[in-house]
């Protein structure tokens, strides 16, 4: 199973640097769930991005949004009257936010509108969707980028730097854990065709994420054991807990959790001069680092950035697409994190490490 490029540290295109045209490219948002009341408010301090529609299920709803963030009625849209977003000049980007399973149909109605795309992770229910879904914004010649937060976050930044600065030595092992208690059993992350599969789907991906970004490198194989009640009645259709060893070129090995049990949001990189880590460590806001080195542990700053990680990202979108950059997290990156989800659940289905 080839994964291709290693993840990366790429800066998101500096302002100083990049000439942009003197506009703010306009947005839809794809879905009025409960992450979208994360999102939209962003929009206030976006320098390269504005809202400009939006698409519901409920009329009603779409309206009352509208009215909040000032989105005039020409741009709202239902799921059914969606691919007339073509017609709309004042979008430029749609983004997805919606459950996974998903993800593909609107990624290629929006690519086929002739919409860049900025899709929530996991980009999709499977790899072979994933695939199809950069197909169709490559034949579109239009952007696709994935909602990892996170590469724009200034603590998990920090952390990346910290350790491709050598600054605790060759990393050694990774611990990510990422997991909550869920709870209304009639919710779409606990169908399996909204989903595409429990707690890895959903949480652990951030584990998984972290693994990767921290090491800069691409795991080699991977072991998983799964542990779910099937009596519960939440887990009639998808997994509760994944516990996953991945390793990799250079001998590091992470030791990840993932879980609907339980809660979590933490991650540590050891080094063979110290380490670094942070609890929470993925949270919307609040993520905090600790260093240790000869010995002694200490709370390490954060640098301040201009932008909080919900508009840096909306931005760096923007500015990709008024310059041609390609986006740090691409679809590229999306398929990857996919394409080692699938091992994990065939490496805990089949009882035995597989290779990637």
């Amino acid at each position: 199973m080839k994964l291709g490029a290693a993840a990366s540290l790429a800066p998101a295109p500096s302002l100083a640097q990049t000439a942009l045209p003197d506009r703010r490219l306009g947005y839809a948002i794809v879905g009025l769930g409960g992450y979208a009341d994360v999102i939209l408010p962003r929009f206030a301090e976006c320098r390269h991005s504005r809202l400009a529609a939006l698409v519901s299920g409920s009329p009603e709803k779409a309206r009352r949004y509208a009215e909040r963030y000032g989105v005039s009625q020409d741009g709202l849209y239902t799921y059914d009257s969606f691919d007339q977003i073509r017609d709309n000049p004042n979008v430029d980007i749609v983004y997805v936010i919606l459950p996974n399973g998903l993800h593909h149909q609107y990624t290629l109605r929006a690519a086929a509108a002739g919409k860049h795309v900025l899709c929530e992770k996991p980009m999709a229910n499977t790899a072979a969707e994933a695939e199809a879904m950069i197909a169709a914004c490559k034949a579109a010649d239009r952007k696709l980028m994935i909602g990892y937060r996170c590469h724009f976050e200034a603590a998990n930044r920090e952390a990346m730097r910290v350790v491709r600065a050598g600054e605790i030595g060759r990393p050694r092992i990774v611990t990510a854990e990422h997991g909550f208690n869920i709870g209304d059993p009639a919710q779409w992350r606990l169908n399996r065709a909204l989903a595409g599969g429990g707690s890895l789907m959903d949480i652990g991906i951030y584990s998984l994420q972290a693994a990767r970004y921290l090491t800069g490198e691409e795991p080699v194989e991977v072991v998983a054991l799964e542990s779910t009640d099937r009596s519960d009645i939440r887990f009639k259709e998808v997994e509760d807990t994944i516990n996953f060893q991945l390793r990799f070129p250079s001998g590091a090995v992470a030791d990840c959790v993932s879980t609907y049990g339980s809660n979590h949001n933490r991650f540590r990189i050891v080094g063979t001069d110290g380490w670094v880590d942070a609890e929470p460590a993925t949270a919307y806001s609040g993520n905090r680092l600790r260093r240790m080195k000869d010995w002694r542990t200490e709370d390490h700053a954060v640098p301040e950035t201009p932008q909080n990680q919900f508009s840096a990202q909306l931005d760096h979108l923007s500015q990709c697409v008024m310059t041609g950059a390609e986006p740090i997290v691409s679809g590229e990156e999306g398929l990857r994190d996919l394409r080692i989800i699938e091992a994990i659940y065939q490496s805990a289905r089949e009882r035995r490490a597989v290779s990637l």
